[in-house]
């Protein structure tokens, strides 16, 4: 079985180019279905598993099946994002197999993340995780790489100092806000979106008591329902144009696929302001805030990419725990890479149809059958009243000369060297020795 991963993050492609390869969570079933389905077309293996992991920082497809199909994979995403096949080649990164579950393993460790240890990505990596197997994209090997993947990010974060001294998104917006205002207890903070991006932003600003907190969604009651939290205001979508001049911070999350606060309605905001600045976050992937909106001489606007420069100050107190995060990390592949050999067909076995897993699930099958056998037969002597020592000795016998016939005929057939290396199996298969505590 092969796994493959195709993907675009923020140290590989800029915000606009991933911006057109984002998937709100209620798009990954029916992205999911249209890959699968130009993928089984394109290679056909009608059994390919998918599934997409879609933040603001990466977008990346892991894929599974007998046969790796890598070009058809990009080319099916530069298809959806509308872009040429060869510039998102230029800003991808393809991985096969070890490399594949390394990267998987990392990501969901926070070794991968703009935040080194940030936890946000695990949770989701989880979401896209139930969302695949709700589309039913999601087989066997993607979910033991994913399920492995969340085991060792676990370790990871219970063993090491991974994600001590994190500085998140939302932890540095509100510093870069604090270089701006000398007091942000003096201050009036709009909130758009609802999310769990917005919901962490609102927290570390509230906690330094702005003046006045708004919350801005297109549905007022899940925006209600964040603005009581914060002892806030909730406010309808569609007002935002007309009330943004009230606001000297402004921080947007949304899933929407255009931008919802343009050019003009910040120039009209600043002129009712009388040009006192405005602070801007825009966290969204695609924007939520329009680009030329950078350029007016009064606000200060700062996107994802925008904010690396101040999280990346808190890596230096953390790479000692990344060789650590690493090894374990090292483990964890290994152990993956086994578990996908064992369901891969036997080695030398030219036809390709041979494998362990296959062979040990005949081998259970073949033993229950005579242990059934055997059962049957010891009940029928019980019921005509036969000793029961001597019932359990014919049982114990017959078993065992069942399990020894085809080893027995195989010593007794063939050349002198094929006896030879046959016994030698069958010594290292049956005669090893055994512990106390195995007797």
């Amino acid at each position: 079985m092969a796994v493959w991963a195709l993907g675009i993050n923020h140290t590989t492609a800029p915000l606009d180019l991933r911006g057109r390869f984002a998937f709100a969570l209620d798009q990954i079933a029916p992205t999911l279905q249209g890959l699968r389905q130009a993928l089984t077309e394109g290679t056909r293996h009608p059994a390919v598993e998918t599934a997409i992991i879609s933040t603001c920082n990466r977008t990346e497809i892991y894929c599974a099946a007998t046969q790796p199909a890598l070009d058809h994979t990009l080319d099916w995403l530069a298809h959806t994002g509308g872009v040429n096949a060869s510039v998102l080649r230029s800003h991808s990164y393809t991985l096969q197999d070890g490399l594949a579950a390394r990267h998987a393993f990392r990501v969901a460790s926070g070794l991968d993340s703009m935040v080194l240890g940030e936890a946000q990505i695990l949770g989701q990596m989880k979401n896209a995780v139930r969302a695949a197997e709700g589309a039913g994209a999601l087989g066997t090997t993607l979910n033991q790489l994913f399920q492995r993947s969340f085991a060792v990010a676990k370790e990871v974060r219970t063993s090491t100092d991974i994600g001590a001294h994190s500085i998140s998104m939302a932890a540095a917006a509100v510093r870069l806000a604090g270089q701006l205002f000398e007091d942000l207890g003096e201050i009036r903070v709009l909130f758009v979106g609802a999310g769990e991006m917005i919901e962490l932003c609102a927290t570390h600003f509230a906690a330094k008591t702005p003046k006045h907190i708004a919350i801005a969604n297109r549905t007022l009651e899940r925006g209600e329902k964040l603005a009581t939290r914060f002892g806030g205001e909730a406010m309808r979508m569609a007002d935002l144009p007309e009330r943004l001049h009230e606001f000297d911070a402004v921080v947007s999350c949304t899933a929407s696929s255009l931008p919802i606060i343009g050019l003009g309605a910040v120039e009209r905001a600043l002129k009712k302001r009388r040009h006192r600045p405005i602070f801007m976050v825009d966290l969204a992937v695609p924007r939520d805030i329009e680009p030329e909106v950078q350029q007016l001489e009064d606000v200060y606007l700062y996107t994802v990419d925008d904010l690396a420069s101040v999280v990346q100050k808190a890596h230096a107190n953390r790479q000692a725990a990344v060789a650590q995060a690493e090894a374990i990390i090292d483990a964890g592949v290994q152990s993956f890479l086994h578990w996908v050999e064992l369901r891969s067909p036997a080695h030398g076995d030219a036809s390709g149809t041979g494998g362990v897993v296959p062979l040990i699930q005949q081998l259970n099958a073949q033993t229950d059958e005579w242990r059934a056998l055997e059962i049957a037969r010891a009940k029928k002597r019980l019921a005509k009243g036969e000793d029961i020592d001597s019932v359990l000795e014919a049982l114990s016998r017959g078993l065992t000369q069942k399990m020894l016939h085809g080893t027995m005929a195989e010593l007794r057939a063939g050349d002198a060297q094929t006896r030879t290396q046959t016994a030698q199996t069958v010594s290292r298969l049956f005669l090893r020795s055994q512990s106390k505590s195995s007797l």
